[in-house]
Protein backbone atom coordinates (compact mmCIF):
# COMPACT_ATOMS: atom_id res chain seq x y z
CA UNK A 1 0.00 0.00 0.00
CA UNK A 2 1.20 3.49 -0.78
CA UNK A 3 0.15 6.35 1.47
CA UNK A 4 -0.58 9.78 0.14
CA UNK A 5 0.71 13.13 1.40
CA UNK A 6 -2.42 15.21 1.93
CA UNK A 7 -2.44 18.91 1.15
CA UNK A 8 -3.12 20.66 4.47
CA UNK A 9 -5.60 23.09 2.87
CA UNK A 10 -7.72 20.08 1.92
CA UNK A 11 -8.13 19.24 5.60
CA UNK A 12 -9.55 22.47 7.05
CA UNK A 13 -13.07 21.03 7.36
CA UNK A 14 -12.78 19.60 10.88
CA UNK A 15 -15.69 20.06 13.25
CA UNK A 16 -14.79 22.87 15.67
CA UNK A 17 -16.87 24.24 18.52
CA UNK A 18 -16.35 26.94 21.13
CA UNK A 19 -17.63 25.54 24.44
CA UNK A 20 -19.97 28.04 26.10
CA UNK A 21 -19.12 29.15 29.61
CA UNK A 22 -15.88 27.18 29.87
CA UNK A 23 -12.88 29.17 31.05
CA UNK A 24 -10.50 26.27 30.40
CA UNK A 25 -11.26 25.43 26.75
CA UNK A 26 -11.30 27.96 23.93
CA UNK A 27 -11.91 25.57 21.04
CA UNK A 28 -12.73 21.88 20.61
CA UNK A 29 -11.44 20.33 17.38
CA UNK A 30 -12.85 16.97 16.24
CA UNK A 31 -11.04 15.81 13.09
CA UNK A 32 -12.64 13.63 10.46
CA UNK A 33 -11.09 10.33 9.48
CA UNK A 34 -9.49 10.15 6.05
CA UNK A 35 -9.04 6.71 4.57
CA UNK A 36 -5.86 6.48 2.52
CA UNK A 37 -6.63 3.00 1.29
CA UNK A 38 -6.68 0.97 4.48
CA UNK A 39 -4.77 3.59 6.45
CA UNK A 40 -6.64 6.11 8.57
CA UNK A 41 -5.34 9.62 9.25
CA UNK A 42 -6.95 12.25 11.46
CA UNK A 43 -5.72 15.74 10.64
CA UNK A 44 -6.17 17.90 13.74
CA UNK A 45 -4.14 20.99 12.82
CA UNK A 46 -4.44 23.25 10.93
CA UNK A 47 -8.13 24.19 10.96
CA UNK A 48 -9.92 27.27 9.68
CA UNK A 49 -10.51 28.43 13.25
CA UNK A 50 -7.01 27.60 14.52
CA UNK A 51 -3.95 27.35 12.32
CA UNK A 52 -1.31 26.91 15.06
CA UNK A 53 -0.86 26.15 18.76
CA UNK A 54 2.42 27.70 19.82
CA UNK A 55 4.96 26.70 17.15
CA UNK A 56 2.96 23.61 16.12
CA UNK A 57 1.47 24.08 12.64
CA UNK A 58 0.45 20.52 11.81
CA UNK A 59 -0.83 17.56 13.85
CA UNK A 60 -1.72 14.17 12.34
CA UNK A 61 -2.88 11.08 14.20
CA UNK A 62 -2.16 8.05 12.00
CA UNK A 63 -3.79 4.71 12.58
CA UNK A 64 -4.05 2.44 14.34
CA UNK A 65 -3.64 0.60 11.05
CA UNK A 66 -3.49 -3.15 10.41
CA UNK A 67 -1.32 -4.23 7.47
CA UNK A 68 -1.27 -7.67 5.91
CA UNK A 69 2.04 -9.26 4.98
CA UNK A 70 3.49 -7.52 1.95
CA UNK A 71 1.76 -4.22 2.70
CA UNK A 72 2.74 -1.16 4.70
CA UNK A 73 3.66 2.51 4.62
CA UNK A 74 5.46 3.48 1.43
CA UNK A 75 5.73 7.28 1.19
CA UNK A 76 8.02 8.28 -1.68
CA UNK A 77 10.55 11.13 -1.37
CA UNK A 78 9.01 14.56 -0.88
CA UNK A 79 10.36 17.98 0.23
CA UNK A 80 9.99 20.38 3.16
CA UNK A 81 11.28 23.88 3.94
CA UNK A 82 11.40 26.25 6.94
CA UNK A 83 10.01 23.73 9.46
CA UNK A 84 10.90 20.74 11.62
CA UNK A 85 8.99 17.46 11.64
CA UNK A 86 8.46 15.28 14.71
CA UNK A 87 7.51 11.60 14.41
CA UNK A 88 6.43 9.64 17.49
CA UNK A 89 5.05 6.11 17.34
CA UNK A 90 2.82 4.19 19.74
CA UNK A 91 3.12 0.95 17.75
CA UNK A 92 5.04 -0.27 14.73
CA UNK A 93 8.08 1.04 12.90
CA UNK A 94 8.86 3.51 10.08
CA UNK A 95 12.12 3.71 8.15
CA UNK A 96 13.27 7.30 7.65
CA UNK A 97 15.70 8.28 4.88
CA UNK A 98 16.62 11.83 3.89
CA UNK A 99 18.88 13.99 1.74
CA UNK A 100 21.42 14.62 4.51
CA UNK A 101 22.16 10.88 4.52
CA UNK A 102 20.07 9.71 7.48
CA UNK A 103 18.89 6.09 7.59
CA UNK A 104 16.94 5.51 10.78
CA UNK A 105 14.17 3.17 11.89
CA UNK A 106 11.89 4.82 14.44
CA UNK A 107 10.18 2.58 16.98
CA UNK A 108 7.64 3.22 19.76
CA UNK A 109 8.78 5.84 22.25
CA UNK A 110 11.63 7.15 20.07
CA UNK A 111 11.61 10.70 18.73
CA UNK A 112 12.65 11.57 15.16
CA UNK A 113 13.29 15.29 14.68
CA UNK A 114 13.96 16.35 11.09
CA UNK A 115 14.92 19.99 10.59
CA UNK A 116 14.11 21.06 7.04
CA UNK A 117 15.61 24.55 7.24
CA UNK A 118 16.52 25.76 3.75
CA UNK A 119 15.34 22.48 2.24
CA UNK A 120 15.32 18.73 2.76
CA UNK A 121 13.86 15.69 1.01
CA UNK A 122 12.85 12.51 2.84
CA UNK A 123 10.96 9.25 2.44
CA UNK A 124 9.01 7.12 4.90
CA UNK A 125 8.86 3.42 4.18
CA UNK A 126 9.11 0.15 6.08
CA UNK A 127 11.91 -2.40 6.22
CA UNK A 128 11.30 -5.72 4.48
CA UNK A 129 11.73 -7.45 7.84
CA UNK A 130 8.61 -5.57 8.99
CA UNK A 131 6.45 -5.93 5.89
CA UNK A 132 7.02 -9.67 5.46
CA UNK A 133 4.52 -10.35 8.25
CA UNK A 134 1.22 -8.81 9.34
CA UNK A 135 1.84 -5.74 11.49
CA UNK A 136 0.34 -2.58 13.01
CA UNK A 137 1.24 1.10 12.85
CA UNK A 138 -0.02 3.82 15.18
CA UNK A 139 1.42 7.20 16.06
CA UNK A 140 1.61 10.97 15.68
CA UNK A 141 3.28 13.15 13.08
CA UNK A 142 3.69 16.83 13.84
CA UNK A 143 5.30 19.87 12.24
CA UNK A 144 6.94 22.77 14.03
CA UNK A 145 7.37 26.21 12.52
CA UNK A 146 10.91 27.50 12.90
CA UNK A 147 11.54 31.05 14.18
CA UNK A 148 12.16 33.42 11.28
CA UNK A 149 15.87 33.65 12.16
CA UNK A 150 16.17 29.84 11.81
CA UNK A 151 13.99 29.18 8.78
CA UNK A 152 16.95 28.95 6.38
CA UNK A 153 19.42 27.03 8.56
CA UNK A 154 21.12 23.95 7.18
CA UNK A 155 18.91 20.85 7.20
CA UNK A 156 19.62 18.26 9.89
CA UNK A 157 18.25 15.09 11.45
CA UNK A 158 18.21 14.04 15.11
CA UNK A 159 17.14 10.70 16.57
CA UNK A 160 16.43 10.22 20.28
CA UNK A 161 15.94 6.65 21.57
CA UNK A 162 13.04 6.04 23.91
CA UNK A 163 15.32 5.59 26.93
CA UNK A 164 16.63 9.15 26.50
CA UNK A 165 13.20 10.74 26.95
CA UNK A 166 12.62 11.81 30.59
CA UNK A 167 9.92 10.08 32.61
CA UNK A 168 8.24 11.29 35.77
CA UNK A 169 5.25 10.18 37.82
CA UNK A 170 2.90 12.82 39.26
CA UNK A 171 0.15 11.61 41.64
CA UNK A 172 0.36 8.16 40.10
CA UNK A 173 0.22 9.43 36.47
CA UNK A 174 3.19 8.33 34.30
CA UNK A 175 4.40 11.24 32.13
CA UNK A 176 7.02 11.58 29.39
CA UNK A 177 8.45 15.03 28.68
CA UNK A 178 9.07 14.61 24.96
CA UNK A 179 10.03 18.21 24.14
CA UNK A 180 10.65 21.24 26.33
CA UNK A 181 10.47 21.43 30.11
CA UNK A 182 7.60 20.37 32.38
CA UNK A 183 7.03 18.73 35.77
CA UNK A 184 10.64 19.37 36.78
CA UNK A 185 12.12 17.53 33.77
CA UNK A 186 13.73 18.81 30.56
CA UNK A 187 13.85 16.79 27.35
CA UNK A 188 17.12 16.49 25.40
CA UNK A 189 15.20 16.91 22.11
CA UNK A 190 16.41 20.03 20.31
CA UNK A 191 14.05 23.03 20.23
CA UNK A 192 14.31 26.39 18.48
CA UNK A 193 11.70 28.29 20.48
CA UNK A 194 9.71 27.68 23.65
CA UNK A 195 8.14 24.31 22.82
CA UNK A 196 5.99 21.91 24.83
CA UNK A 197 5.19 18.27 24.06
CA UNK A 198 4.19 15.94 26.89
CA UNK A 199 2.62 12.47 26.87
CA UNK A 200 0.64 11.09 29.80
CA UNK A 201 -1.34 7.93 30.58
CA UNK A 202 -4.24 8.45 32.97
CA UNK A 203 -6.49 5.85 34.52
CA UNK A 204 -10.15 6.70 34.90
CA UNK A 205 -10.53 9.23 37.70
CA UNK A 206 -6.93 10.43 37.64
CA UNK A 207 -6.11 14.06 36.91
CA UNK A 208 -3.16 16.07 35.70
CA UNK A 209 -2.37 19.79 35.81
CA UNK A 210 -1.46 21.30 32.43
CA UNK A 211 2.01 22.89 32.29
CA UNK A 212 2.08 26.64 31.77
CA UNK A 213 2.90 27.90 28.27
CA UNK A 214 1.99 30.87 26.09
CA UNK A 215 -0.32 28.59 24.07
CA UNK A 216 -1.29 24.98 24.72
CA UNK A 217 -3.68 22.23 23.73
CA UNK A 218 -4.41 18.63 24.67
CA UNK A 219 -5.14 15.79 22.23
CA UNK A 220 -6.86 12.59 23.35
CA UNK A 221 -5.27 9.72 21.43
CA UNK A 222 -7.20 7.17 23.52
CA UNK A 223 -9.92 7.59 26.13
CA UNK A 224 -11.83 10.66 27.25
CA UNK A 225 -11.16 13.72 29.44
CA UNK A 226 -12.84 16.70 31.00
CA UNK A 227 -11.35 20.18 31.34
CA UNK A 228 -13.53 22.50 33.41
CA UNK A 229 -17.06 21.69 32.31
CA UNK A 230 -16.03 20.58 28.80
CA UNK A 231 -15.87 16.95 27.77
CA UNK A 232 -12.98 16.13 25.43
CA UNK A 233 -13.77 12.93 23.53
CA UNK A 234 -11.38 10.43 21.99
CA UNK A 235 -9.57 11.76 18.89
CA UNK A 236 -10.36 15.40 19.79
CA UNK A 237 -8.06 18.32 20.58
CA UNK A 238 -8.99 20.99 23.11
CA UNK A 239 -7.21 24.31 22.63
CA UNK A 240 -6.81 25.58 26.16
CA UNK A 241 -7.04 29.12 27.51
CA UNK A 242 -4.35 30.95 29.46
CA UNK A 243 -6.31 30.34 32.66
CA UNK A 244 -3.75 29.24 35.32
CA UNK A 245 -3.96 25.85 36.99
CA UNK A 246 -6.08 24.04 34.38
CA UNK A 247 -6.60 20.40 35.32
CA UNK A 248 -7.55 17.51 33.06
CA UNK A 249 -9.54 14.60 34.50
CA UNK A 250 -9.80 11.21 32.79
CA UNK A 251 -13.31 9.80 32.61
CA UNK A 252 -11.85 6.68 30.95
CA UNK A 253 -8.34 5.26 30.81
CA UNK A 254 -6.58 7.71 28.48
CA UNK A 255 -3.40 8.39 26.52
CA UNK A 256 -2.98 12.12 25.89
CA UNK A 257 -0.55 14.52 24.25
CA UNK A 258 -0.16 18.07 25.56
CA UNK A 259 1.43 20.44 23.04
CA UNK A 260 2.11 24.15 22.97
CA UNK A 261 4.70 26.85 23.39
CA UNK A 262 5.62 30.20 21.93
CA UNK A 263 3.46 31.97 19.35
CA UNK A 264 5.78 32.53 16.38
CA UNK A 265 3.40 34.64 14.30
CA UNK A 266 1.71 33.90 11.00
CA UNK A 267 2.90 31.09 8.76
CA UNK A 268 1.87 30.28 5.20
CA UNK A 269 1.36 26.64 4.26
CA UNK A 270 0.98 24.89 0.94
CA UNK A 271 1.46 21.19 0.37
CA UNK A 272 4.58 20.23 2.38
CA UNK A 273 5.93 23.76 2.57
CA UNK A 274 5.65 26.11 5.56
CA UNK A 275 7.20 29.57 5.74
CA UNK A 276 6.75 33.07 7.12
CA UNK A 277 7.12 34.29 3.49
CA UNK A 278 4.69 33.43 0.74
CA UNK A 279 7.32 34.04 -1.93
CA UNK A 280 9.58 31.43 -0.30
CA UNK A 281 6.86 28.81 -0.78
CA UNK A 282 6.52 29.77 -4.45
CA UNK A 283 10.28 29.33 -4.86
CA UNK A 284 10.13 25.91 -3.17
CA UNK A 285 7.31 24.83 -5.50
CA UNK A 286 9.36 25.84 -8.52
CA UNK A 287 12.45 24.09 -7.17
CA UNK A 288 10.54 20.85 -6.60
CA UNK A 289 8.99 20.93 -10.05
CA UNK A 290 12.49 21.43 -11.50
CA UNK A 291 13.82 18.65 -9.22
CA UNK A 292 16.64 20.83 -7.88
CA UNK A 293 16.03 19.78 -4.27
CA UNK A 294 18.69 17.38 -2.94
CA UNK A 295 17.93 13.69 -3.42
CA UNK A 296 17.24 11.19 -0.65
CA UNK A 297 20.44 9.18 -0.17
CA UNK A 298 19.71 5.58 -1.14
CA UNK A 299 16.21 6.43 -2.41
CA UNK A 300 16.96 8.58 -5.46
CA UNK A 301 14.69 7.11 -8.11
CA UNK A 302 11.13 7.92 -7.01
CA UNK A 303 9.44 11.13 -5.88
CA UNK A 304 5.97 12.56 -5.23
CA UNK A 305 5.12 15.11 -7.94
CA UNK A 306 4.03 18.61 -6.95
CA UNK A 307 0.20 18.58 -6.88
CA UNK A 308 -1.41 20.74 -9.52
Amino acid sequence: MSTQILKPDEAFDQDCTEPAGCKAVELLIEPRDRDLGGFSVRRVLPTRQRRMVGPWVFFDHMGPAEFAAGEGVNVRPHPHINLATVTYLFEGEILHRDSVGSYQAIRPGDVNLMVAGKGITHSERERSEVTQTAHRLHGLQLWLALPEADEEIDPAFYHYPSDDIPRVEIDGVPIRVIMGSAYGETSPVKVFADTLYVEAHLQAGQRIRVPEAEERAVYVAEGELTAGNTQIPEYAMAVLSDEPGIELTATRDSRIAIVGGQNLGKRYMEWNFVSSRRERIEQAKSDWKAQTFPKVVGDEEEFIPMPE
